[in-house]
């Protein structure tokens, strides 16, 4: 992560994931996945070691370049982190100097109650899977009163809903793009994704039956966003074949560029949240679309910049400098040694 901060002047961001699948902790070795809830714990203290290395590991000065001596780092002010943890023990220092961003933008997904507290603690910027503006709206809400009871203000995290346009140059033209999409949905795809990220096999029920809330170590904010959180909608099992063949766990849009940018604005107006993560239903089809049909219509509108003005990824989100503040967790890192 440093190396690629040093290479992209301060352009990294990190996307913290815990894998849900069991196939992934089998191929690195465990017989099983973890709980749900013990794989934010075990990010937790990763992520603690990670802060340590790139916070305080090096000091702002270690860096000498003496080229005249041959000395490149005072060793002095390069320590050693002496971390022991329940999943992790890392005694020594980290192998980079720091970048202009230190520890990259910290990105995190989900919305279950665990989920949301280490977001509270940590993120930067939480994406979310939303398929309606009622699941954003609550989403949104319960997420900013988790940041608030960390201490954190809860505007200084940025919410990011996936989002799916499906735009032409005309509305005649986005729905007939929309209705050549269909023709293409993949059934057994759209119905393997629903079960990776639920943990329900919706396989064997009938196409009109109504999905319900069942607690598992899966998404569990997938399974809640399609079930518990919009009383106005129910899900059947045909109903997510079509919907998540199209956009994923993502709500969708289809129109002309001015139907979109306002349905975007829109979604920003009623549910708080401060930007989107663009999704595509054909690559890269829809996001070149989104860039030539949508983005000037949206600058037009001061929605969206023309130019950035700050020096790093984490200067232009926020315009507060390229590190951490102050305040944020990961400068309240502990047990550091030095030496």
């Amino acid at each position: 992560m440093t190396t690629l901060d040093h290479l992209t002047n301060g352009r990294v961001g990190w996307n913290i994931v815990t894998s849900y699948l069991k196939s992934a902790s089998v191929n690195i070795g465990l017989t099983d996945q973890l709980k749900h809830d013990e794989r934010y714990d075990l990010a937790a203290e990763y992520l603690d070691v990670c802060y340590k290395l790139w916070e305080e590991s090096w000091e702002d000065d270690a860096v000498r370049l003496d080229k005249e001596n041959g000395i490149y780092t005072d060793p002095d002010k390069v320590n050693d982190i002496h971390h022991e943890g329940k999943y992790f023990k890392v005694p020594g220092a980290h192998l980079s100097e720091p970048s202009s961003q230190r520890t990259p933008v910290i990105y995190q997904a989900g919305a279950s109650a665990k989920e949301r507290a280490f977001a509270a603690e940590n993120a930067e910027c939480v994406f979310i899977g939303s398929p309606t503006i009622t699941v954003a709206k609550e989403t949104v809400r319960r997420l900013r009163a988790d940041i608030e009871k960390t201490g954190r203000s809860p505007e200084e995290v940025k919410v990011l809903p996936m989002f799916t346009p499906i735009v032409g140059k005309t509305e005649e033209e986005a729905n007939a793009k929309f209705e050549d999409y269909k023709k293409h949905i993949s059934h057994e795809g759209a119905l393997a994704l629903f079960g990776g990220w639920t943990g329900i096999d919706l396989s064997e029920y009938d196409s009109d039956q109504v999905i319900s809330y069942i607690e598992n170590d899966s998404i569990r904010s997938a399974l809640e966003g399609f079930t518990k959180i919009d009383p106005d909608i129910e899900w059947t099992v045909e109903k997510i074949k079509n919907f998540v063949g199209i956009g994923g766990m993502s709500a969708y849009a289809v129109g002309s560029p001015e139907q979109i940018a306002d349905t975007l604005e829109e979604w920003v107006r009623e549910t708080g949240i401060d930007g989107f993560n663009i999704a595509y239903a054909i690559t890269p089809g829809t996001i070149k679309d989104f860039i030539e049909l949508i983005v000037p219509i949206l600058q037009d509108r001061g929605l969206v910049r023309k130019e950035y003005e700050g020096s790093s990824l984490r200067d232009n989100l926020f315009g507060q400098g390229d590190q951490l503040p102050d305040h944020h967790p990961g400068k309240q890192t502990s047990d550091l040694v030095v030496g």
